[in-house]
This record gives structure tokens, sequence and C-alpha cells, in this order.
């Protein structure tokens, strides 16, 4: 039998899987990617249409269940709010309220446009015309929880960009 001092103990780091689910859902595309246990990466892209809106929950249940997860073993929701498509951010922004309510999941609401430096003009100019937007930023899905903590996006606070 193997005891540990109580001052091993205390130095024993503890390591928290963390599992995140990141839903873009602005654009012509509706990307879903989750992040399981801090480190595997699984992406999904669907074409964005009224239809696929209407299935939003299911594609991500299809995701998760591929990963084997259930809703309950998200740690954490990023989801874009934009600026794009109204019906996009509208319904993936009511999705991750659901599951914040019902699972008591933290999210944060992030814009591509929080993590890059621009002129507030410009940042108007995209907001209008989002094609604009791939110009300025090469961000990753994976990258976006370490961003939202650099950028100290503040959990479970919706401020919406729709496209003007």
């Amino acid at each position: 039998m193997i005891l540990f001092s109580s001052d091993l103990q205390s130095n024993i780091i503890k390591i928290k899987i963390m599992n995140d689910l990141i839903i873009d859902a602005t654009s012509d595309l509706i990307f879903l990617t989750i992040i399981k246990n801090n480190k595997n990466i699984y992406t999904r892209k669907h074409q964005n249409s009224k239809n696929n809106f209407d299935k939003l929950v299911l594609l991500i249940g299809v995701l998760l269940k591929k990963n084997n997860l259930l809703i309950r073993d998200l740690n954490r929701i990023y989801v874009n709010r934009g600026p794009g498509s109204f019906a996009g951010v509208r319904n993936s922004i009511s999705i991750t309220k659901g599951f914040h309510l019902s699972e008591n999941i933290d999210y944060y609401c992030f814009s591509f446009l929080d993590f890059i430096k621009l002129k507030k003009s410009l940042k108007n100019r995209i907001s209008k015309d989002l094609t604009l937007l791939s110009k300025f930023h090469n961000i990753k899905y994976e990258e976006i929880p370490g961003l939202c903590s650099k950028y100290k996006i503040k959990k479970n606070l919706i401020k919406v960009l729709y496209l003007s």
C-alpha cells in the first residue's frame, strides 16, 4: 500500500477535462466544432438553409453522438453573435441559451470583430458587408476559447450583432 503525505497530496495538480462546443451560423455555412478533452477537435459544416436552422439542435446532437458526448458533458459553449444572418444568430443563441438553462452550461457570445483590431469605421463597413470579414482574419475555431479568455469576453452575456 502506498500512502501519500499531505504535502505530497497538495502538490498533485488536478487537470479538469473540458469539452467545448463552438457554434457559428452567421454565414452561408453552419460550423459546429467540438473541442473534446481539451485537445481533440472535430468540426462539421452544413449548408446554411432554413431547413438546417430548424434542425440545428439535431445537427448538434449528431456531432455530439459521433464523439461519444452528451449535452451534459459540455462545459462551455461559444456562439458567434454576428454580424451575419439574422436567423442563424437568433437560432444559435436560442439553442445555446436553452442548453444553459437546462444543463447549466456556461456560454460565451463572441464576434470575430472582437478579436481583430480595426478602426470603428471599418468594423461598421464589415457589419454591413460580411464578405469583407474574411479579408481581415484567419482565426481557427479551436482558437476561440483562448481568444475569449484573452479578450475577456464575459460569460452568459448576449450582445447580438445582426447584419445591417
